[in-house]
Parts: structure tokens; sequence; C-alpha cells
């Protein structure tokens, strides 16, 4: 046996090893053609100089109208509402210190989103006002790492009529999905966090850029940076078979370069 054979042979442990590492759910997969052929109005149809701000009802009745589907983000207030809003921390959206999580959903509701006249919505009042008639990718914020808010979540999501899917940063929010929902859609989140300063040499954020804990969730789509489209791992779950969503396309020529590359496009900024 020749050298290059004994060295191929040995990778093969390796490669079959990272492949159930990195491969998402291959039987029992959901329907995705209600997602399909629909571009994501990211946190709604917003204009943060307008009063349609981003993650307001204003904004999502815009996309809906427009026809887009609706990418939007899900954290708990204080007192355990879900609420729909993308930061951790209030200061960029509302000009007040400290998180979400901090203030109770009466204390939210005295905000005004980027100056305008909308305030926080509940998940409850989004879910009322698109009513089913575009597709939704809900994202779960776990900047508290606590898998409550999709249990509440999915409380209110179990009567609704209509398409929706779920991601996460976070593959505790998959895991939950996988174990309660194995029905409902569910997509990996994630970016080349290895080339970021702020998170090198921190492990949880290696696992994620190269999506080591999908054998944990078995995601059905990756939604992943679209400046990332090389990562191989990405590249990998879509060969076996999962969706590929990006995010955020912010212009038409950001959309042109990667639109092979992706199944699925979340935009704001332009119109697609």
């Amino acid at each position: 046996m020749t050298k290059s054979v004994r060295t191929l042979l040995s990778l093969i442990p390796c490669i079959g090893g990272y492949l159930f590492l990195v491969a998402p759910r291959m039987t029992h997969r959901p329907d995705r053609t209600p997602f399909c052929g629909v571009f994501y109005a990211h946190r709604g149809l917003f204009d943060n100089h307008s009063d349609a701000p981003e993650n307001s009802i204003p904004a999502f009745r815009r996309a809906v109208e427009a026809g887009y589907g609706i990418e939007l983000d899900v954290q708990l207030s204080k007192d355990g509402i879900p609420v729909v809003f993308h930061d951790a921390g209030l200061k960029r959206m509302c000009g007040v210190d400290g998180n979400v999580w901090e203030y109770t959903l009466e204390e939210l509701q005295n905000l005004r989103l980027a100056g305008s006249a909308a305030r926080i919505p509940t998940f409850a009042d989004v879910l009322a006002a698109v009513d089913g008639k575009v597709p939704l990718i809900v994202e779960y914020k776990l900047d508290v790492v606590s898998t409550k808010v999709c249990e509440l979540g999915n409380e209110l999501l179990k009567d609704y009529r209509g398409p929706y899917c779920i991601e996460s940063f976070h593959p505790l929010a998959l895991r939950w999905y996988r174990r309660h929902r194995p029905e409902i859609m569910r997509g990996q989140l994630g970016m080349d966090f290895w080339k970021e300063k702020e998170y090198r040499g921190k492990t949880q954020y290696l696992l994620l850029s190269f999506l080591l804990t999908n054998f944990l969730t078995r995601p059905d789509f990756i939604a992943f940076n679209h400046t990332d489209a090389r990562n191989l791992s990405r590249r990998v779950c879509r060969g076996l078979g999962a969706l590929s969503a990006a995010w955020t396309i912010r212009s038409r020529k950001q959309y042109e370069r990667v639109k092979d590359e992706f199944d699925l496009f979340i935009f704001d900024s332009f119109r697609m």
C-alpha cells in the first residue's frame, strides 16, 4: 500500500466525523415550499427615519402590503412577555440605557422606536397584524441563556394560521424545537465569527463559525452572513440538502453577487 493511499484512508474517519457534526436534518424534513420563492424583509419593510422603524407594526404591515416575507426578532421582557425587538440594549432604538429583559412590558411600551410614534410590539400583536398573509422567519434571541423565550413564543405560534419557521444563533433554541416541535422548520444562524477580533479565541464562536453544533440541532436551513458565502460548512450543508439563507442583503449589487450561492434572501435598505 502506497503512502498516499494510507494517508487517504487515514482521512476517512476524520471526514466522516466532520460530516456527522455539520450535517443538517436528513430525514422527515418539513415542507419547505411555503418559504421558497419569497424575499424576506429584515425586521419588516422599515425605515428608521420614518413612521415605520424596524420591528414595528407599521414596518410589518408595509412588508405584507408589498408581498414580502418577514424576518423578525423575539425576546422576553422582564415580566416574561415575548416582544419583538432586535438589540439586547435599548439605547440605539429607544435612547435609554439598559436591556430589554430589565424592563417590564408596560415600561417598554412607554418608549418610542427611533423617535417615531411606534412602540415596541408584543409578539402576539405582530402575529395578529401579519395574520398569516406572508411567511415569517422568527429569530429567537437568547442573550439571556434560557429557552423560556422558545416556550412562550411557541405557545403563541401553536394557534397561528400561517407559514413560519424559526432560527437562532444559539443552538439551544434549535435544540428546544428539535425536541418539542420537530415538525417546524428550524435554522441555524451563523457567520465567520473567527474572522472578527471580538470573537477570536472563544471556543463557542469557533464551533458556530463552522456549524460544528449541528449534530445537536440538525437544522433544516443555514442562515449565513452573505459576505461569508465561501464558508465550507455552509456549502456542505447546502450540498446535503439544507436550504441556505443569506443575511442581510442591502443592495441589488450584493444580491447579484451571491444569488447563486443561496436559496433564501433577507434584505433591507432597498426593495428586491
